[in-house]
C-alpha cells in the first residue's frame, strides 16, 4: 500500500484506497511519440462521495495546533497523523509523479504536492472544492 492510500483510509475512503486514480503527467507536445498509449484503466463502480472539507475543518478545530490544510501540505498531513517528514513527502511526491525539477527544491514541491493531493483525493470520491487544486 502507497503513501496516497494511507492518506485516503484516514480520510474514512478505504474503497477508494484499493485502487487509488493515479495517473502519470502526459507526455509534452514535443515528445517523440515511440512509446505506445497505456490501456485504459477499468472503469470504476460508483465511488461514494466523502466530505473531506467537513471532516479536515472538524480536525482542524479539534487539533490544538493552528494547521492550515488548505494551504500546507505538512498541515494536511499533521491533520491525518500521517508523517510530514521531508522523507515522507518526497516519497509521496514520487508516488504521484512529481516533475523532477521540482524535487529539488522543498518549497516548489510541496506546493505542487498540496494541489496533487488534493487533486487526486477529489478523483478518488472526496468533496474537495477545486480553487484548492487547480
Amino acid at each position: 500500500m502507497g503513501f496516497f492510500s494511507n492518506i485516503l483510509e484516514k480520510l474514512g475512503m478505504s474503497k477508494a484506497a484499493q485502487a487509488p486514480v493515479i495517473t502519470p503527467p502526459a507526455a509534452p507536445a514535443d515528445a517523440p511519440a515511440a512509446a505506445p498509449a497505456p490501456a485504459a484503466a477499468p472503469a470504476v463502480a460508483s465511488i461514494t462521495m466523502v466530505d473531506v472539507m467537513a471532516l479536515m475543518e472538524k480536525k482542524a478545530a479539534a487539533n490544538p495546533q493552528k494547521l492550515n490544510w488548505k494551504t500546507s501540505i505538512v498541515d494536511l498531513l499533521k491533520l491525518l497523523e500521517l508523517d510530514s517528514s521531508l522523507e515522507a513527502r518526497k516519497a509521496l511526491a514520487k508516488e504521484l509523479y512529481c516533475p523532477d525539477e521540482l524535487m529539488g527544491d522543498s518549497a516548489k514541491m510541496n506546493m505542487w504536492l498540496h494541489k496533487n493531493v488534493l487533486a487526486h483525493i477529489a478523483a478518488n470520491g472526496g468533496n474537495v472544492p477545486k480553487e484548492l487544486f487547480s
